[in-house]
């Protein structure tokens, strides 16, 4: 197990952030936090968005794809513009839930044990190949994404806050890795692919690591206290009641679909109103349209279904289909 040091020490004590922004101060924040992340992801705003969807949303995001397009560059991109803590892991086969959380260690002048925080214990964790690890240290970060807290020895530890929880793995390497279980897969609030750049962004990439890293140059745009301050703002945006059950009713139709054997659970419904929330407020408004709910429900809810006929060494996951059929056919509210 390995784990990167601190980008940004996390301030002490509890962070504290103002009730409500303007929607102007908003857009500014957003707008820099979106310009500084593209400028070293470059040709991926779409996936930048859906990040910064998942955190302000007060989710966790799950980044799938093929190794070297870009996904440690996206966490430690969006670490290093938040001036965040951030710690790397990478999952192998014989890493244990201390690993992950940390030890008591018995300090001897004193006679007592010692809590030693393990590289959870960041504001922007990033699990690298996390299916390569066995379930029970899989199992470790339930608590941590759901509550934001870890257990030990009798004694509750909070995380961040902010908390955000980055996992990486390859769909198409299946040799010696242990498939999340539907129980993690649902702690994520999205699954996102980056998929290989455009030429021209992969040119500019080129010309752009002549001097080295670049995201090691790249400066704060935003703290611990904006983050805060924005997710709370996502709380108050307006979701029309007509909206809501257009959530429930595309959620309702995974359950009852042919096609699908497990369907998407209450938290996956609360997920996508969550996140059509935090994606209103980048687009800049205090209420959600169909078209935030729309954009979202593939990479809110693919990861949670689970269908008979999905054979990972065939074509498209069968899920998707099913859900383009089920956003095809569900009506849209006036």
């Amino acid at each position: 197990m390995t784990a990167s040091p601190s980008l940004a020490q996390p301030s002490s004590g509890a962070v504290s952030a103002p009730a409500s922004l303007a929607m102007a101060d908003v857009a500014d924040r957003l707008g820099r936090l979106q310009t500084n992340i593209a400028s070293v992801l470059l040709g991926k705003e779409d996936v930048i968005q859906l990040a910064l969807v998942t955190l302000l949303a007060e989710g966790h995001l799950l980044l799938e794809d093929v190794p070297g397009v870009g996904k440690t560059l996206l966490a430690k991109a969006i670490a290093r513009s938040l001036a965040c803590s951030f710690h790397r892991i990478q999952f192998t086969p014989d890493l244990l839930p201390g690993d992950l959380i940390g030890v008591s260690v018995f300090h001897q002048p004193t006679g007592t044990f010692i809590f030693q925080q393990g590289p959870l214990f960041a504001q922007v964790v990033l699990a690298d190949e996390i299916n390569r690890s066995t379930p029970r240290t899989q199992s470790a970060l339930l608590e941590a994404m759901s509550d934001r807290q870890v257990s030990v020895d009798g004694q509750t530890r909070p995380l961040g806050p902010p908390f955000l929880v980055l996992a990486t793995q390859n769909p198409y390497e299946f040799e010696g890795t242990y498939p999340l279980p539907e129980s993690q897969l649902d702690r994520f609030l999205m699954r996102v692919r980056l998929g290989y750049p455009n030429r021209e962004a992969e040119r500019k990439m080129l010309t752009q690591h002549r001097e080295g890293e670049p995201v090691e140059r790249l400066q704060a745009v935003l703290h611990a206290e904006d983050v805060i301050a924005l997710q709370r703002q996502v709380r108050t945006v307006k979701v029309a009641d007509a909206l809501a059950d257009y959530i429930l009713e595309i959620v309702h139709q995974t359950r009852t679909h042919p096609d699908i054997t497990l369907g998407a659970s209450p938290r996956a419904a609360l997920a996508l109103y969550r996140a059509a929330q935090a994606l209103a407020l980048i687009h800049g408004r205090d209420y959600v349209v169909p078209d935030d709910v729309k954009q979202l429900i593939v990479p809110v809810l693919a990861h949670r279904l689970v269908s008979p006929r999905w054979n990972p060494t065939g074509q498209e996951n069968p899920v998707f289909a099913v859900l383009r059929d089920i956003i095809d056919k569900t009506p849209i509210p006036a």
